[in-house]
């Protein structure tokens, strides 16, 4: 199981899921890309992705790049979702920040039995959400649903905000000025047009945000009877159909 796996096995199962599912790469994860992610050299990422491969997680095509397996898909959702349930962990007991879980799960995730982490879960009361407002995946899940970027909706489209870990700082100060932050529910007002601003709506007041920043905030789409959650304090209260 996930044991047999080093952790840096486990960071690049997570990293080529993260490349190909949520940014939407075509063709798979190109070596340099996750080399830059985990920070490590090109040489070392090549030699890690060839033992995913012995092991038949992943899949490397030269000039195509790096893809998961049905097998990999799976192993990099256990990865996936015992990162975010840490990063609950982090926020809702010991008050760190979104941004500050993210960069300290790592340093201990990988040591965690699966009883404490199963325990855990059940401690913070089966969180839907890590605290940057994506979804803890269920367990033995091979697929999340995709997450669209803010800019990509519509006029009359709500949708739940989700920031990446990687969020440049002084963007997420200047989205939290606006109450744009994870687990808040925002509805689209305007799209101006030839790549122009947003207006949305949050909390009751209209919000402009340019379309280069509009792109890094991605987004769940509701459903009706989800729950709302604000991942900063999981506090959470059934949602209204819409």
């Amino acid at each position: 199981m996930d044991a047999a796996l080093t952790k840096s096995e486990r960071e690049t199962l997570k990293s080529i899921w993260r490349l190909t599912s949520i940014t939407g790469l075509d063709g798979g994860a190109r070596t340099g890309d996750l080399a830059a992610s985990l920070n490590v050299s090109p040489g070392t990422m090549t030699a890690t992705i060839k033992k995913l491969a012995d092991r038949g997680l992943a899949s490397h095509t030269p000039y195509h790049g790096v893809e998961l397996t049905e097998a990999g898909r799976r192993r990099a959702m256990s990865i996936v979702r015992r990162h975010r349930v840490v990063e609950r962990f982090l926020a809702d007991m010991l008050g760190y920040s979104w941004s500050e879980a993210d960069r300290l799960a790592p340093t201990f995730e990988h040591q965690l039995p699966q009883e404490i982490e199963d325990r855990l879960y059940a401690a913070l009361d089966r969180p839907a959400t890590c605290p940057h407002g994506f979804p803890i995946p269920g367990a033995g899940t091979s697929e999340l649903p995709p997450m669209p970027s803010l800019y990509d909706l519509s006029p009359g489209d709500r949708a739940m905000v989700a920031l990446p870990g990687s969020t440049d700082p002084d963007v997420a100060m200047f989205l939290e000025g606006l109450g744009v932050r994870p687990g808040v529910e925002v509805e689209i007002r305007e799209k101006h047009p030839f790549d122009g601003p947003l207006v949305v709506s949050v909390d009751g007041l209209d919000r402009t945000i340019g379309e280069k920043v509009a792109r890094q905030i991605l987004v769940r789409l509701p459903r009706s009877g989800d729950l709302t959650e604000d991942p900063t304090n999981n506090t959470r209260k059934r949602k209204e159909p819409v």
